[in-house]
Formats: C-alpha cells, structure tokens, sequence
C-alpha cells in the first residue's frame, strides 16, 4: 500500500454524506486499514477545489468530473445516485417547462450536476445565473429571478416558499432514458494507487454499513451539519439518497454516468467523455 498516514476526505454537511460518511470521519469504519481527515463544504466548493486537486478523495458533482480526470478516478461507492432524487425547477408564477430557455434561470452552481441536466433539458440553450443553493428558493419567491434549479432538501420543502414546480428534472431524466439519476460521485486522486482506491472505496462501505447499524449515534452528527431542517425532511433526505447506489453504482449506474456525460457533449456543454472514469476500469 503506498505510504500516506491520513487521506484527506472532502464531502457536504448534506444528510446523506454525513450520515454515509459519519463512521470514516469518527474512527468507527475503515480504521483497521485507512483513517481520514474530513472537511465538509456545499458540492459547488468542492467541484471547484478539485480542479486544484485538493482533496485526496472528495465528494464532486457527475457533471465536474470531465474536469478533473487528469488527477482523479471515480470510486464505485458513495454517490449519489437514484430515482425519484433529481433536482426541480420552481417558479412563483405559473410557468410551463418549454419557456425556460427563453428567461434567466438560477442555478446552484455552474459545475453542479442540476446545471447540466438543465443544459441537456434545453438543448444548452438556457440563461443560467448560478448562486449558493440554499438561497435560490428565496430569490425566486421574491421575484428576483424568474425561476430556479433546485436540489437537496428544497424538493421537501419549496412549497413553503409559496413556489410552484415547472418541472421534475430528474422525473424527465427516468422517463426518457430509463436509467438512475446520477448527481454525485466520490473521486480519489489517480497517484494514490489502486490498492489504496480499494481500500477507499471498501471502507466507505463499512462506513454506510455501519450507519444502517447505529443509527441513534449516527443522528446527532448527522442533525448537527443540517442547518435548519427538521427531523421529518432529514429523514425523508435520507431514505432518499442512501440506497443500492450508494453502496455500488453496478453496471446500471455506470452506464447513467456516460449517458449524462456523452448526452451533454453532444449538447455542446461537455468536453469529449474519457473511458477511463473508474478507478478499475
């Protein structure tokens, strides 16, 4: 195994990766052959720090992943990947899904994966004005933007605002391709080596494993990285996005991963998909 004491880990204070990642940043998964220093940010600020390859492993939107390959290999574990899980585009007046191209619409992020399927949606043809995620639903329900891409809990809880939904992107996605929806993936730098990507990538599993087993201890770490959000919406955050995916993309998923990226080259918003994503392809 190469020599590195501690890898590095960046992921966000989301439910989902608290509550996936909770037993690698505690000691209480992997620890018998890894152990890990974790920094939790919003997945816009983690696209952009792995361009800088900052991480030795990090949390990064499918979309950025073109972007980083010369330093990074894509795990099978850990994602974000699933049906019923895309992002929604809201408005506060009615509007129908075919005058987006023709309007400003925000987004949480230019790297995010909502942006590129919003590209992909429009034929990357839309006006997209990106900003910090959490504040979209109160941009649009202010009227500051005419709509806006919404991810994580805002598809719980945009209702509160008074907002309306345009469309279910991710609804879109299943419906017309018959795939997951991919959002997020867990990268590892490509110098580490293989024998560190396995033992990475098996002890994210012990992690999720042991998550389904302590939940009780898992929650408060999980709450506490949460923000504002209730019980109920952390919960249903949850049950969401950890599920088989999250444990292993397997063959479906891979083949959502280079249908979302090819999909949005030919949409001319991708650079050319490199074969080699996967750090045992």
């Amino acid at each position: 195994m190469a020599e590195k004491d501690v890898l590095t880990f960046g992921y966000s204070p989301c439910p989902n990766d608290t509550y996936l990642f909770y037993g690698l940043a505690h000691g209480r998964a992997g620890t018998s052959r890894a152990r890990f220093r974790v920094e939790l940010h919003d997945v816009e600020t983690l696209n952009l720090k792995a361009r800088e390859a900052h991480y030795d492993l990090t949390k990064i939107s499918i979309h950025a992943i073109c972007h980083v390959l010369k330093d990074y290999v894509l795990l099978n574990s850990g994602g974000a990947m699933g049906k019923g899980c895309g992002p929604l585009v809201v408005s506060a007046g009615k509007l129908a899904p075919e005058q987006l191209s023709g309007i400003p619409v925000a987004i949480p992020g230019e790297f995010t994966t909502a942006n590129l399927l919003f590209q992909i949606f429009t034929g990357g043809s839309s006006r997209v004005v990106p900003m910090p995620y959490d504040t979209i639903m109160d941009r649009v329900s202010k009227g500051d933007i005419a709509a806006g891409v919404i991810i994580h809990e805002g598809r719980f809880t945009y209702h509160l605002h008074g907002l309306n939904k345009v469309i279910d992107l991710g609804e879109w996605w299943e419906e017309r391709y018959s795939l997951p929806l991919p959002l997020g993936g867990i990268m590892i730098r490509r110098d580490l080596g293989k024998e560190l990507h396995q033992i990475a990538e098996e002890s994210i599993r012990e992690s999720l494993r042991f998550a389904r087993k302590h939940e009780n201890e898992v929650w408060k770490y999980v709450k506490e990285n949460a923000r504002e959000m209730d019980d109920a919406v952390i919960r249903s955050h949850i049950d969401l996005y950890v599920n088989e995916y999250s444990e292993n993309f397997g063959s479906s998923g891979r083949k959502a991963i280079y249908t979302l990226l090819e999909l949005g080259h030919a949409c001319g918003f991708l650079p050319g998909v490199a074969r080699d994503i996967f750090w045992n392809e």
